[in-house]
């Protein structure tokens, strides 16, 4: 209890610190907001509602305490296509036990948006060729079991954003804390801050503009100052409920609200129905003000989202499980992406 109460302590004091609630007047203010979308198909169902009792290596995106409750090894292989918009979203994490109660995990994240037409001041219609965008982050976590309801966990994420000629690289860091308890291990709490880091600035060849101080005087090469930005910090507060109706049927209602600095604060529900622990069905809904205007909406998403799991055991006692993810979210624009992924734990 006392190692709890450091932690409880600590990250409360950060998050005092570093997040703001719900700041609308600061929507599009901040940068690398590929920080703000999940790249996990599992999660990704019930728009992450499960703050509170995500566990394995998709908790090193919603809550890295989660992390803790790894049985062994997982490795876990994710796609998210956003087809109207050309863009595709891959990821891949690796967890590992350490001991008997730590487990480390790295993740890697990247985004692809294809070819984009180059246009400048002079050719507005392009025809000078393409560039491609690189966007990229990777994260490195350890949480750790204290007792069997008390779960933290520490990551370090890398972001990386870049063009053919300019480019910007940060460090943010997450923390989070599980707490179990109830008859059957079936009340979840969890807490988590997200994406606390200096800010980034872009810099590169693409910000020297060359021209004449006068006429006819040398060529002289300009190179232009890019202002700093902070990265869109934010602070996760869920619970979660099991209703256990006997050994092959459970419903699981979950809520998480997030207070976030740079746009509007947000809450979301959702109910996942799991069939001999093989079948998983869930469906999410999130709010924020306005998410059903067209004009006032902040965020692109509109609101559901719906997932399904097939977990397949083997083994001599069947703890581990091959798993394949199907995730969706309803967006505005874009019409929506989907999440594929797959899982195996030993």
């Amino acid at each position: 209890m006392k190692h709890t109460a450091v932690m409880l302590a600590a990250l409360a004091m950060i998050a005092s610190g570093t997040v703001q609630a719900g700041n609308p007047d600061r929507a599009g203010s901040a940068g690398a907001t590929q920080l703000l979308l999940n790249p996990w198909a599992r999660s990704s169902g019930w728009g992450l509602a499960n703050t509170s009792s995500v566990r394995g290596v998709e908790a090193m995106f919603g809550n890295v305490a989660g992390l803790s409750q790894l049985n062994k090894t997982e490795v876990v292989f994710s796609n998210t296509r956003i087809p109207n918009a050309d863009i595709s979203v891959n990821s891949i994490g690796f967890g590992q036990k350490l001991g008997s109660s730590g487990v480390i995990g790295i993740t890697a994240t990247t985004m692809n948006f294809g070819e984009l037409e180059v246009t400048t001041f002079e050719n507005p219609e392009g025809g000078r060729g393409g560039f491609t965008p690189s966007l990229a982050n990777i994260g490195v976590g350890y949480a750790k079991s204290f007792s069997n309801s008390i779960f933290g966990g520490l990551l370090i994420r890398v972001v990386s954003e870049a063009t053919a000629n300019i480019r910007t690289s940060g460090i943010c860091f997450d923390a989070g804390i599980h707490y179990v308890t109830g008859p059957t291990d079936n009340v979840h709490f969890g807490i988590a801050l997200k994406n606390v880091g200096p800010a980034m600035q872009f810099s590169g060849d693409g910000l020297a503009v060359q021209g004449l101080l006068i006429a006819g005087s040398d060529q002289l090469t300009l190179e232009q100052r890019s202002g700093k930005f902070e990265i869109p910090s934010l602070l996760n507060i869920g619970a979660a409920y099991d209703w256990n109706l006997n050994d092959m049927h459970r419903v699981t209602f979950a809520g998480t609200f997030v207070s976030n600095s740079f746009t509007k604060d947000q809450g979301v529900v959702g109910v996942e129905y799991a069939f001999r622990k093989m079948i998983h069905l869930r469906g999410g809904f999130l709010y924020e003000k306005d998410v059903t205007s067209a004009e006032e909406r902040a965020t692109w998403f509109t609101g559901p989202s719906a997932g399904l799991s097939v977990d397949l055991p083997f083994g001599a006692e069947k703890k581990s499980a091959i798993a394949i993810d199907y995730g969706y979210r309803t967006t505005n624009p874009f019409n929506g992406f989907h999440s594929v992924g797959i899982r195996i734990s030993l």
